[in-house]
C-alpha cells in the first residue's frame, strides 16, 4: 500500500473510478478516425429542444454571478408539472449527484445498502465511498428481483436502490411489484426509485413513482434532464421526496451545485413537451430498428423500454467492441456489470442505427474468421 493509499478514507481505497462511455474525441485522437458516431452513453441523438439555446443566450451576460442556489424557478416549473411541492424537490448536478446525497445523508459506515445485480454502477460506488456494507441481490431475468431484495433487508439496512427502468439492461418493474415491494419494507429503510429513463416508457403497467410519494414517506424518486430532454452536457437531475427527506438531502447538498445555464436550460426544456414526445416516438422506432437488425444477425437481446438495448454477442464481446471502434462506432461494453457477453447500444438516429448494425455485422464476421 502506498503512502497516499494509507491516507485515503477506508471506503475509497477499494474503489475504481467510474468509466463513462468513450468520447468521440478520444477515439479520433487514438486512431485518427473521423465521422464517428457515439452510441455508448444513452444520450438523446436529437440533442436538446431548440428553445434551450435561446434560453441560455438570454442569461450569458450574468455568468459572473452565482446561480440561484435554491433553483426557485426550475423547482416552480417542476412543481407545477408534476404536482409536488417545491419543498419536496432537491436539485443536483445530474441525477448522480442526487444519488450520492442520499448515501451521505442516510448511511453510516458499516450500515447496509441493497442493490440489484446488473444495476447502475453509481449506487455501488456511492455506497462504498461511505464505507457501507454493500448487499448485491442476484438479478432475475436481467432485472431486479424485488422479492429477493426485500428479503435481503436487515435491521442494518438504510438505503435500497431500485432502477426503474434499469441501466444497463433496460428492464423494468411493473406497478404492482413496486407497490408490494414498498409496502413490505420497514420504516427504517429509505428506498430510492431511480427513474432516469421515465419519459421513454410507454407500458401502461409502468409505475409513476411521483404518484406513490404520498403513500410512502421514505420513498425518494430520482429523475434527470440528461436523457429524454437532451441536456447531458449541462448535468441537471432532481429528487422528489417528503419535506423531511428533502430537508435532510439539502443539509449535505453543496451550494450552487447546479449552474445558471443548466437551470434555465432545464426549465426551457421542461416547457417544450412536444419535443420530448417526438423524441420518445423516434426512440421507439429506433428500438424496433435495432431489434430487427439483431434478429437478422441471429443475436439475442434483452428487451428494453429505455433508449438503449443490450445485445448478446458472445464470449468475444471485447473483440467485437474493438472492431466496432475501428469502424468509428462507439458502443458500450458491460462486462463490469456482470454481462460479459453483451454490448449496450444506445438508440441513435436512423442512419446511426443502420451504421451500428453494419459495423456489428462486420465485427461478427471477423470473429468467425479468426
Amino acid at each position: 500500500m502506498s503512502a497516499i493509499d494509507q491516507l485515503l478514507a477506508s471506503g475509497v481505497r477499494g474503489l475504481q473510478p467510474y468509466q463513462p462511455g468513450k468520447p468521440a474525441e478520444a477515439l479520433e485522437r487514438e486512431l485518427g478516425i473521423t465521422n464517428i458516431i457515439k452510441l455508448a452513453s444513452n444520450e438523446n441523438p436529437h440533442g436538446p429542444s431548440p428553445v434551450v439555446a435561446a434560453a441560455i443566450t438570454d442569461v450569458l451576460s450574468g455568468l459572473s454571478r452565482y446561480p440561484d442556489g435554491s433553483g426557485y424557478s426550475l423547482k416552480q416549473a417542476l412543481s407545477e408539472r408534476l404536482g409536488v411541492g417545491k419543498s419536496q424537490i432537491t436539485l443536483g448536478n445530474g441525477s448522480n449527484d442526487v444519488l450520492d446525497l442520499v448515501t451521505r445523508a442516510f448511511v453510516d459506515p458499516g450500515q447496509q445498502v441493497v442493490v440489484a445485480e446488473h444495476a447502475f454502477a453509481v449506487y455501488s460506488l456511492s455506497a462504498k465511498s461511505v464505507n457501507a456494507q454493500l448487499i448485491v441481490v442476484p438479478a432475475r431475468d436481467f432485472g431486479h428481483d424485488l422479492d429477493a431484495m426485500a428479503a435481503a433487508v436487515t435491521p442494518s439496512t438504510r438505503v435500497v436502490f431500485v432502477a426503474n427502468p434499469n441501466n444497463p439492461t433496460g428492464t423494468y418493474q411493473d406497478s404492482a411489484s413496486v407497490e408490494e415491494f414498498l409496502e413490505v419494507l420497514p420504516t427504517t429503510v429509505v428506498t430510492v426509485v431511480d427513474e432516469a429513463y421515465f419519459e421513454y416508457v410507454k407500458d401502461r403497467n409502468y409505475p409513476d413513482g411521483v404518484e406513490l410519494l404520498p403513500r410512502f414517506p421514505n420513498l425518494i424518486v430520482v429523475r434527470t434532464f440528461s436523457k429524454a430532454y437532451g441536456l447531458a452536457g449541462l448535468r441537471v437531475g432532481y429528487a422528489m421526496a417528503s419535506d423531511q427527506i428533502t430537508e435532510a438531502l439539502n443539509r449535505v447538498r453543496h451550494p450552487f451545485n447546479v449552474n445558471s445555464l443548466a437551470l434555465v436550460a432545464a426549465e426551457a426544456a421542461l416547457n417544450d413537451e412536444s419535443f420530448v414526445v417526438e423524441c420518445v416516438y423516434e426512440n421507439q422506432r429506433g428500438l424496433k430498428q435495432l431489434e430487427s437488425g439483431f434478429a437478422e444477425l441471429d443475436l439475442e437481446w434483452i428487451p428494453s423500454v429505455a433508449n438503449f438495448i443490450c445485445v448478446r454477442v458472445g464470449a468475444n464481446a471485447t473483440k467485437i467492441f474493438d472492431s466496432m471502434l475501428r469502424q468509428g462506432v462507439i458502443v458500450r461494453p458491460v462486462a463490469n456489470y456482470g454481462l460479459t457477453e453483451h454490448l449496450r447500444i444506445s438508440v441513435g438516429l436512423d442512419q446511426e442505427n443502420r451504421r451500428a448494425l453494419h459495423a456489428l455485422k462486420i465485427a461478427l464476421r471477423e470473429r468467425v474468421s479468426t
